[in-house]
Order: structure tokens, then C-alpha cells, then sequence
């Protein structure tokens, strides 16, 4: 489907709606350089188990900028966060009264920590995976580099250096060099899709950094009665190798949400959901939690 944002932007939204008998709305934010495309085994596994699920190609992604990839107008980060509170709105309508869970994965992480922080309003609960709490420093750096990037090249150039720094740093954690997972098919996959693997522009980066920066300030985090769920692979390089993850439980425990698990997978990288080995034990964990969550009072 086309969902037309606030600003008019035409944003594709990929829908797996064959539930006889429904029982909640997963709404899953993708990771960078990818698109909803590639959760076709996680809305089938969760639409066996009686919930829709729902995702927009970000902007700079898949279907919604495929001629710009990488790139589109604007401030990529705040206004994919405004487009996932619109298509909230329209889902919670659309099946009210059914439990409404939020997926980010990796770049879909950090926009769920976004969005928990302005429209909890239509969640029930959060599954916040292959995330992390961003080093401070390493964010300044980051937007300063490409924003530098922006000055010489262009907004709308690719961001070589700061993508050499950012993803040549997880590949040399290890020996093979692929920090995405540990299943080799998926990898191959992964390189030969037109979809992915590009290199995000220095205005992505530029936003990207900045909404970093914006995560942990003063103010409500989160909900103290939102349920919350971090999930990741115990070797995901994006999570410090799990240190990145708990860091980020302590900054929810701190701020008084009341229901924060971690499940960490051992063995696993960064996609675990698409690593033969974990992919079980990670799509199990994450409906379980969605099992148990209420639906909130709000």
C-alpha cells in the first residue's frame, strides 16, 4: 500500500494481512540499507501466530525512494519517525482494540527509541533489537564527518568515509569480515540485492547522528508501564558485543521503565533473525514477550 505522509510523501508500506482471527498488529521498522522485503519468514512465522504485520520502506530505502536510494530529501531521521507515528495511527484504527507491538531492527532500532520517546501513545509494548546505547563521542564524530561530507560533496553524495568508518570498523571484529551474520547464504544474499548494500548519503548520516544525539536527553524516555524488549546477537559488533545492549537497559532501567528484558543470543551477529542457527530462538523469544505484554491503559 501507498501511505501519503504528513507531508505529502508518498511512503510504500509492505502488509501481511492473512490473519482469520487476529490478535495484534506488529508494526517492523527496517534497517538501514535494507527494506521490508526481507521479513517475509518473520510476518509469516507471526502471522501463524495471529498477528498482522506492517512495514514502510524507509525513506532513502526499498520502494519508497528506489531511484534515490540512500538519499531523500529533508531530515531522513525525524521525518521517518513521524512517518511511522502516521502509519501507527492508521493501523491502530484500522484494528482497534488489538494489541499493537513496534519491531525496530538495527537503523529501525534507533528510530524505535525515537519513537517510544514522543508516540508510546499507540504501543502496547517495544522490541528493540540489534540496537545499542551509541557512544556520545563516537555520534559527535560521526556528524561532524558527515556533515563535512555534505559542505564538500553535497547533501545528497555518498558518504564513503563515514561509511568505511562505521561498517569497516564491525568488519574487522572479524576474521571473514562479515559482521551482518554468521550464515553464508544469507550474506550472498544480502551483497547481490539492488536494495541493499548501498552507500547511504551524507545528509542520511547527518540526520542519523543527530537523532543519536537526541536519544538520551532530558525528558521521558519511555513509559514507565511500557513493556520493552532488547534483543540482539551476543556478538552484534552494532551492540558492543552485548555491552551496547545492557548499557541501554541500564538507561531505561534509570528512567524507571518497569519492564525491560534482554535476550542476548550467543553465536549470534547482527541479523539473527536471518541466521539459520538463531533464527528460532530469536523469533521465539520475541513471541513470547509479545504473549505476555497487556495491553496498556493509556
Amino acid at each position: 500500500m501507498i501511505f501519503t505522509s504528513y507531508d505529502n510523501k508518498e511512503i510504500y508500506v509492505r502488509e501481511w494481512t492473512k490473519v482469520s482471527d487476529p490478535v495484534g498488529v506488529i508494526q517492523l521498522a527496517h534497517g538501514m540499507n535494507e527494506y521490508t522485503g526481507r521479513y517475509e519468514k518473520f510476518a509469516a512465522y507471526f502471522n501463524g501466530l495471529g498477528y498482522i504485520v506492517a512495514g514502510d520502506d524507509h525513506r532513502g530505502h526499498g520502494e519508497t525512494d528506489e531511484a534515490t536510494l540512500g538519499y531523500a530529501e529533508g531530515d531522513m531521521f525525524e521525518d521517518t519517525v513521524k512517518d511511522m507515528a502516521g502509519i501507527a495511527k492508521f493501523y491502530r484504527e484500522k484494528y482497534a482494540g488489538l494489541k499493537y507491538v513496534l519491531f525496530g531492527f538495527s537503523y529501525g532500532s534507533f528510530l524505535t527509541q525515537a519513537f517510544v520517546r514522543r508516540y508510546a501513545r499507540f504501543l502496547d509494548g517495544a522490541v528493540i533489537a540489534g540496537s545499542s546505547r551509541q557512544n556520545a563521542a563516537a555520534v559527535r564524530a560521526g556528524k561532524a564527518l558527515a556533515d563535512l561530507g555534505g559542505s564538500v560533496k553535497g547533501k545528497d553524495a555518498p558518504a564513503k568515509l563515514v561509511n568505511k568508518a562505521v561498517f569497516g570498523g564491525y568488519s574487522k571484529k572479524f576474521e571473514d569480515g562479515e559482521w551482518l551474520s554468521t550464515d553464508a547464504e544469507n550474506n550472498a544474499r544480502y551483497h547481490a540485492d539492488p536494495y541493499c548494500e548501498f552507500v547511504c548519503s551524507n545528509g542520511f548520516f547527518s540526520s542519523f547522528f543527530k537523532g543519536l544525539s537526541g536519544l538520551y536527553k532530558k525528558g521521558e524516555g519511555a513509559p514507565a508501564d511500557l513493556p520493552v524488549l532488547l534483543i540482539s546477537g551476543k556478538d552484534d559488533p552494532v551492540g558492543d558485543m552485548g555491552r551496547g545492549v545492557e548499557r541501554l537497559a541500564k538507561y531505561y532501567k534509570g528512567i524507571g521503565v518497569k519492564d525491560v528484558s534482554v535476550h542476548l543470543i550467543e553465536g549470534a551477529r547482527h541479523e539473527f533473525l536471518n541466521e539459520a542457527a538463531h533464527r528460532e530462538e530469536g523469533l521465539a523469544a520475541i513471541a513470547e514477550f509479545i504473549k505476555r505484554i497487556p495491553v496498556r491503559k493509556k
